[in-house]
């Protein structure tokens, strides 16, 4: 249990996160492929090292816990390894979380992969293959981390990939960030409509790519909140003007509807979340979050804490995440006195009351859900319950708090 008091937030206080999770992730499979790539500010979230950790086990069986990133990017990963069988497993909670249109994808392409024990979900039974067939079609609206694990496995195949997009695509923007890393690792794609290809790759092991982690726009988004909800400036270290990763979209959500205006010290890599003065917050918020569903939590506790309605939608891949986070949102704002109403896809808000005396809040064995509740410490005392969820992709983030909180 962590007992966040009552705070206030200091001013002009500076934060160095890690490399993005979603980076990080993907150069790991990346590195393991191709060997050529030098990585720099590695991630130091447990998901991203429990993947280090698979990558270079010896084992049949290989078990990642709670990390759904890992699961999939390893389900492709394991399903190339030609000659190799793998017993891909997790937690129960993994062993909840649906794969099977990665696994169809798989299976359509060739490779031999069973499910050990409810059909559709983990664990898995994988055995590699050399891929040859040079098509596919996958639905559009499942978990961009489903493509993702196709895309980069792509390269290593001697016809390389193409991978039809059946419908609306969802979560674009993770799409296009994993192009742009094989992009700039020298593997050459496309993405014209619904039609995503990607090209063989012979690489030359002696030419070293050197690849510098940006730092985690999904962790930087917490600190918007405290920016929103506490008034003062607060700087993030390592962040790039231009960057690929969907959950930089903070940015204008924020300076939008909360009246924080982000400013980019280019040299430095530095960007300063800047109050913005006598700052008219609107009537009611109304937004797609499609394309960045992992910031949704945030932003209903900082509209929450300033009761400014909201109405999200896009966020059906929110049911299968760590937990079936729109219903723990459901729950869990009601305590600080947000009655929500919640379909397949979106959450609004009906009416804002007195938040409990005593304010504890569950987190479902939920990194986001313990660090995006955290700002309302600036409103109210409060605890988060299993703190140590944290570490699955900021284990610093209760440390760095103190730097930004004066305790009342």
């Amino acid at each position: 249990m962590k007992k966040l008091e009552k705070s206030k937030l200091k001013g002009n206080q500076t934060i160095q996160i890690s490399g993005s999770k979603s980076i990080s992730n993907r150069l790991l499979i990346l590195e393991s492929l191709f060997k050529n790539i030098k990585i720099g500010n590695l991630s130091n979230s447990q998901d991203t090292q429990l993947l280090k950790k698979a990558l270079s086990a010896n084992s049949e069986t290989v078990d990642i816990h709670h990390a759904g990133t890992a699961m999939r990017f390893l389900t492709s990963y394991y399903s190339i390894q030609d000659g190799k069988t793998t017993i891909l497993t997790g937690s129960g909670r993994m062993k909840e979380r649906p794969i099977k249109n990665l696994v169809t994808a798989l299976q359509n392409l060739g490779v031999e992969i069973e499910y050990l024990e409810n059909d559709g979900f983990p664990p898995l039974k994988i055995t590699g293959k050399k891929i040859t067939q040079t098509k596919v079609d996958v639905p559009a609206n499942i978990s961009s981390q489903f493509i993702t694990s196709l895309l980069l496995i792509a390269g290593k195949l001697e016809n390389g990939l193409e991978i039809n997009l059946v419908g609306e695509v969802t979560s674009r923007s993770y799409i296009e960030m994993t192009l742009d890393i094989l992009t700039k690792f020298g593997i050459k794609n496309s993405f014209i409509g619904n039609t995503i290809k990607v090209e063989s790759f012979i690489n030359n092991e002696s030419s070293i790519v050197n690849y510098e982690v940006e730092s985690d726009w999904s962790s930087a988004s917490y600190f918007y909140s405290f920016a929103a909800l506490g008034r003062e400036t607060i700087h993030l270290k390592s962040f790039y003007r231009e960057s690929t990763q969907g959950d930089s979209s903070s940015i204008k959500i924020y300076e939008d509807f909360f009246g924080i205006k982000t400013i980019f010290m280019e040299e430095e890599h530095q960007l300063t979340l800047q109050p913005i003065e006598n700052f008219q917050f609107p009537e009611k918020i109304v937004l797609d979050m499609n394309n960045c569903p992992d910031i949704a939590q945030t932003l209903c506790v900082t509209a929450s804490a300033l009761k400014i309605p909201f109405k999200i939608s896009g966020l059906g891949t929110l049911r299968v995440k760590e937990t079936d986070r729109l219903l723990a949102l459901y729950n869990e704002l009601q305590k600080i006195g947000t009655e929500t109403e919640i379909t397949d896809s979106t959450i609004k808000s009906i009416s804002f009351n007195e938040a409990e005396e005593n304010i504890s809040i569950k987190t479902y064995q939920d990194h986001r859900m313990a660090m995006s509740f955290a700002p309302f410490c600036l409103i109210k005392e409060l605890n988060i319950e299993d703190e140590n969820v944290v570490e699955k992709s900021y284990p610093m983030f209760w440390e760095d708090l103190k730097i930004i909180l004066n305790q009342n």
